[in-house]
């Protein structure tokens, strides 16, 4: 059975039909990506997934009673991570795609649409969020959820990440402005406890906040109070709007008095200081850049800080920010930060004998993929094809008019394919995506649920 042919919907059918904690599925034939270091990539190999996880990769490899998925033409990789999205502006996509910068996004959006959502919005805009994500390959998304207005709003959200079947992390914040219960940062005991009960499941919880309090005040800005909030909930902390010379001292204080690490993640990270990064490096804290974000909108360098993060031995995870004015997949990010890159490194080395230090295509997969599962602390999980991992994973179609010949597996992902050609996705075993459809998902339903969401959003004067 292939799944490039006629019979990819009774291969579907044969995998749904087995219990799913007893499914055994095995591709063969592949060139397979596994962003395991000691991997590497393997032509020709072959995959065992059982139940929710990955059990075996090389070549020849058999199991009794498997679905044999004959994969040969395509490329077998991990899932794309995504480390930070406002998920819940889907709704409002490129209603922005010309915006200046950081405060014209702010007031329009956080202090304008968003005081007037509703749970029912909350969840559309998170579950067309999360849809979208699979569609083009991202099996973990980092949902920063800042317009947690009342419990209900963070149930919602949660709630909407749950009935995609997305690997989801739920980064809860109260919102920027306007009216709402003040019931964030307490309802995260609830919040975890109705929701987060088990360490073995697809939803994760986070701490989000804000770097300082310049733009919506003290209560959501980071320090020793909300980090002993997430210490007692054993929970990591996502931390937005990392801007500049205010949250360089910021970072300082955060080194003083200990409550940086590898459990926090700082997002953006754009126009620090040099101290800050030494401070960021020496305690293991995480980064999360927005490469288009960064250039796009412009904030505060507008140069996505990756040579600053490599510098002090920090790989970072890469995000896609907010879908009101950027594109909503990992390939345009993973293309942009290399672009990027490449062209400072060159730039700066021009008219000199210094060699330029570039990233490669393989550097901005890895980021993509096993430093975006470090980042959203869930390394152990996810992020690369080794055995003993959850089964998150893509089957890109390596022949497809686009990608034909296959010459260079990285390059081909990074620099070739898109949504189109990922013909499966599969997060925790589980088919989400399968002959380049997203299961389970009535089109016509929730096309006519965004447009009513939409509508209400941009007709209702805003609180």
């Amino acid at each position: 059975m292939s799944i490039n042919d006629t019979s990819s919907a009774a291969v579907l059918e044969e995998l749904r039909r087995r219990p799913a904690d007893r499914r055994r599925i095995l591709f063969t034939g592949a060139t397979i990506v596994t962003m395991d270091p000691g991997l590497g990539v393997i032509d020709g190999g072959d995959l065992l997934v059982e139940g929710d996880t990955v059990t075996a990769v090389g070549r020849d490899l058999s199991a009794d009673d498997a679905v044999v998925v004959d994969a040969t033409g395509t490329i077998l990789t991990p899932g794309f991570v995504d480390t930070h999205r406002h998920a819940w502006e889907a709704q409002l996509r490129r209603i922005m795609p010309d915006v200046d910068d950081l405060g014209g996004y702010v007031m329009a959006t956080l202090a304008g649409y968003a005081t007037v959502y509703r749970p029912e919005d909350m969840y559309i805009g998170t579950r067309l969020a999360a849809l979208t994500a699979i569609d083009s390959g991202i099996t973990t998304m980092l949902d920063f959820s800042h317009n947690s207005r009342t419990r209900e709003h963070s149930d919602a959200a949660i709630e909407a990440l749950r009935d995609t079947g997305i690997r989801g992390v739920h980064a809860s914040m109260g919102p920027h402005f306007g009216e709402w219960d003040r019931q964030w940062p307490g309802d995260l005991a609830r919040i975890k406890d109705r929701y987060f009960s088990s360490d073995d499941q697809l939803l994760t919880l986070r701490l989000a906040t804000l770097a300082t309090d310049e733009i919506a005040g003290p209560a959501l800005a980071y320090g020793p109070e909300l980090a002993c909030a997430a210490e007692e909930l054993g929970i990591g902390v996502s931390v937005d709007a990392v801007f500049g010379i205010s949250s360089s001292e910021a970072v300082l204080r955060w080194a003083k008095d200990g409550i940086l690490g590898p459990d926090v993640t700082l997002i953006h990270s754009t126009g620090l200081t040099s101290e800050a990064w030494k401070a960021m490096g020496e305690t293991g804290t995480t980064v999360a850049l927005a490469p288009t974000s960064d250039a796009q909108i412009g904030l505060e360098t507008a140069i996505p800080a990756v040579d600053e993060a490599l510098s002090v031995g920090i790989r970072p995870g890469l995000s896609i920010d907010v879908e009101v004015a950027l594109a909503s997949d990992m390939f345009t990010q993973m293309r942009a930060l290399h672009a990027i890159q490449r062209m400072r490194a060159v730039n700066a080395a021009y008219g000199t004998d210094q060699q330029p230090s570039r990233v490669t295509t393989h550097d901005v997969l890895d980021f993509a993929t096993l430093q975006g599962a470090h980042t959203n602390g869930l390394s152990g999980v996810t992020g690369s094809l080794t055995p003993g991992k959850k089964a998150d994973l893509l089957v890109i179609q390596a022949e497809d008019l686009n990608n034909m010949p296959l010459n260079d597996p990285i390059g081909t992902i990074v620099l070739g394919s898109d949504a189109r050609n990922i013909s499966a996705v599969l997060i925790n075993g589980e088919p989400r995506k399968w002959d380049g459809h997203v299961l389970d998902v009535d089109l016509a339903a929730l096309r006519g649920q965004v447009h009513a969401s939409r509508e209400y959003v941009l007709n209702t004067p805003a609180a």
